[in-house]
């Protein structure tokens, strides 16, 4: 196939078409000190060993959770990942396979999502569950949509105690989309009344269990004051190891529950790529984004699988689709299923118990230095702190001692001075007792 590049006539003429009259116009939303006035300054070629120490030289400048104790969570948790999980989904079948837009040659691929679905459904405690998700931030805008079409409300009340990234992504879709978001101060305590900001309007209320502060709930109450009044109770849980230990949101009155399900056989990374978790009511199936894939027989009685229910722009009319949302990260979903396969229930409930167990040995340690109070009373694999002085710089001086303390709560909410002296602390399997002594140790002389 022959390369065609564009004309300068071509460029000026696209240029003029969007009303801007160079390409650097595209850039002038960047603030100037944020650009580059000239090319950065690479040598023109090298060969690849010597690529490999350049990258790995600057690689080598970040403080990782591989290399030192980790105690970072905040939507985001270090898990042990059985090494089978990496080698089973790097089979080609697995690794190169198509979308599952032609099942005849996918069947694979759909068993593997339809275990996946069963395995989120069982999980969540709801009746259907898809397999269309990136993330847990996007899933939660999805629900708050979905929640939307099906109650033909705008308004939705986010608690505080949801994960700022997930209620920043929620209120861009607001912006775009024409919704309401109400959502009160950051609340540390966990003492918010969601239930007293429901009215008429209100199409759902989302809150996050734990909390992204780490308390744990009851939702039971506020699923009934929802439903009194007509709305939906979206469950948000961005650590989904927690769902071996706590009640499922299902069976508190929730109507749609998303995740985050990164933690399973999935690495942190630096950022992604994670996997999205969405799960609702039967009743509801027809307003839920993305797709379904559902088990059959062919006409000789052989069982198979298909896409059963697919309500994107791509499959029906665009009046009708429900998201533009297409396919989740296929391999990290495949990975999770591995994973839990792998676990079992039985093995799901003690892993969750080792992270409980940790956790609490590391709330007692870190409690005792004069002037640091544990805020979270009733947690599953993390906390908050408070500090006598601001945790940011509390963190850095941890990271030069060689340990990641934890996430301060001022990385998330910058402008929140009331919240500056607080850390969010996670503990998993992997956090040994000698880690936690360390980093009681180090905070220790941190703070003196």
């Amino acid at each position: 196939m022959r390369y065609l590049p564009l004309t300068q006539a071509d460029r000026q003429a696209m240029l003029a078409r969007i009303g801007v009259r160079s390409i650097d116009d595209l850039y002038r939303d960047v603030p100037p000190k944020a650009r580059r006035d000239k090319p950065v300054d690479l040598p023109p070629h090298q060969g690849e060993l010597e690529v490999e120490r350049a990258i790995g030289a600057m690689a080598a400048k970040n403080l990782g959770p591989s290399r030192a104790p980790s105690f970072l969570g905040a939507g985001a948790y270090r898990h042990h990942v059985p090494a089978a999980v990496d080698h089973l989904i790097q089979r080609g079948e697995f690794l190169t396979s198509y979308t599952p837009y032609q099942p005849e040659v996918t069947q694979g691929t759909l068993e593997y999502l339809f275990e996946f679905q069963t395995q989120v459904a069982l999980l969540t405690g709801m009746e259907v569950a898809n397999a269309s998700m990136y993330d847990g931030g996007t899933a939660c805008a999805e629900a708050v949509m979905m929640a939307n079409r099906v109650t033909r409300r705008s308004k939705a009340v986010l608690s505080g105690g949801l994960h700022p990234h997930y209620a920043e992504i929620t209120r861009t879709h607001a912006h775009f989309l024409g919704f309401r978001v109400e959502q009160p101060a950051p609340d540390p305590e966990g003492r918010e009344d969601l239930a007293r900001l429901v009215d008429g309007e209100t199409s759902c209320v989302v809150v996050q269990n734990p909390s992204v502060f780490g308390h744990l709930q009851d939702l039971t109450a506020l699923a009934e004051a929802c439903h009194k009044a007509g709305a939906l109770l979206i469950v948000a849980i961005t650590e989904v190891v927690s769902l071996g230990a706590v009640e499922p949101p299902g069976a508190m009155g929730a109507d749609i529950v998303i995740a985050e399900g990164q933690a399973l056989g999935n690495a942190l990374g630096f950022g992604g790529p994670y996997l999205g978790l969405f799960a609702t009511r039967e009743k509801y199936v027809r307003q839920m984004p993305g797709r379904l894939v559902g088990e059959t027989r062919d006409v000789d009685g052989r069982r198979g699988w298909v896409l059963t229910l697919s309500t994107r722009e791509q499959h029906i009319r665009r009046e009708k689709a429900t998201s533009n949302i297409c396919t989740n990260s296929g391999l990290c979903a495949l990975a999770f299923t591995i994973h839990l396969t792998l676990l079992g229930e039985a093995g799901f409930q003690r892993l969750a118990a080792l992270n409980h167990a940790a956790a609490c040995a590391l709330a007692d340690r870190l409690a005792k230095p004069p002037g640091v109070s544990l805020l979270t009373k009733s947690f599953f694999n993390e906390f908050t702190v408070k500090l006598p002085k601001p945790a940011g710089p509390a963190v850095e001086a941890l990271a030069r001692r060689g340990i990641l303390g934890g996430v301060p709560a001022s990385r998330l909410w910058p402008t929140e001075k009331s919240l500056e002296n607080l850390l969010l602390v996670a503990a998993t399997e992997v956090n040994t007792a000698a880690e936690m002594e360390a980093l009681a140790s180090a905070l220790k002389e941190v703070l003196a």
